[in-house]
């Protein structure tokens, strides 16, 4: 390839990774708090606890939702070359070996979200985030993918999902795993702008100040796999949980 086209694809192939990390893509995410909202209700999250608290949810849930982004991107990389294998037999369908290492990663994801909000959350995102990638173009393996997990009546999160979307659309590994991290602090210092007074600008420097905390999160999943993740994060679950309850509420989760 001549380097002035070369050149072109990679700016390209930028500009479209910035484009679905972008916190504003329309999946939902807008409506979604994560269990920040019970905490602010019940006066545990503050303002002045912000850069704290997301450094600490990077730590945990980041660093799961990234080792989970990772094998959803493999998944997708080690199948462009042959597509999710579809075999119709007696039984009606049934989905490859890959196709169900897909849906048994999704599942153990789904384990690791105790709570029900954000487990359906995740969920909602990640199957619109899917959706809206087939709406760009007809790509097998997200159909595929999209299919297996609804004949196995498993959950698509975001994490997975959009690893699948990075390896299918051509982006390295490392890149998409840091475009996610990134676009879902964004959206959680979004949520927090509804819920808190917190400015524009206080909230673009608390962004600013977690990249390195990004990297170092998106360091740390290259050596972990699916077997060895784990999220303590007690809190912010039992806000999650707590949540249908409020007696207001601006978010579904």
């Amino acid at each position: 390839m001549d380097a002035p086209l070369q050149d072109f694809a990679v700016d390209l192939g930028f500009l479209r990774l910035l484009h679905l990390a972008d916190s504003a893509l329309p999946i939902g995410a807008l409506a979604h708090s994560f269990g920040l909202e019970s905490l602010v209700a019940e006066g545990l999250l503050g303002t002045c606890d912000l850069p704290e608290f997301f450094a600490g949810f990077l730590e945990e849930a980041g660093m799961n939702d990234a080792v989970f982004c990772r094998e959803g991107w493999r998944v997708a990389a080690i199948n462009c070359a042959a597509q999710f294998e579809r075999a119709m037999g007696g039984a009606g369908y049934t989905i490859s070996p890959l196709a169900r290492h897909w849906v048994a990663v999704n599942d153990r994801l789904s384990a690791l979200k105790p709570a029900r909000e954000s487990r359906t959350g995740s969920a909602s995102l990640g199957r619109n985030f899917l959706n809206a990638v087939m709406a760009l173009r007809q790509f097998a393996v997200v159909n595929e993918a999209l299919q297996a997990s609804k004949e196995a009546g498993s959950l698509v999160h975001h994490a997975t999902a959009f690893g699948l979307a990075g390896a299918v659309l051509g982006f390295e590994e490392d890149h998409t795993v840091l475009a996610y991290l990134h676009q879902s602090m964004a959206s959680l210092v979004s949520a927090c702008q509804r819920l808190l007074p917190l400015g524009q600008t206080a909230a673009t420097k608390i962004l600013w100040d977690l990249k390195p905390a990004i990297l170092e999160t998106a360091k740390r999943s290259q050596t972990y796999g699916v077997d060895d993740a784990c999220c303590f994060t007690p809190l912010v679950d039992w806000a999650a949980m707590e949540h249908p309850a409020l007696r207001t509420r601006l978010f579904i989760s």
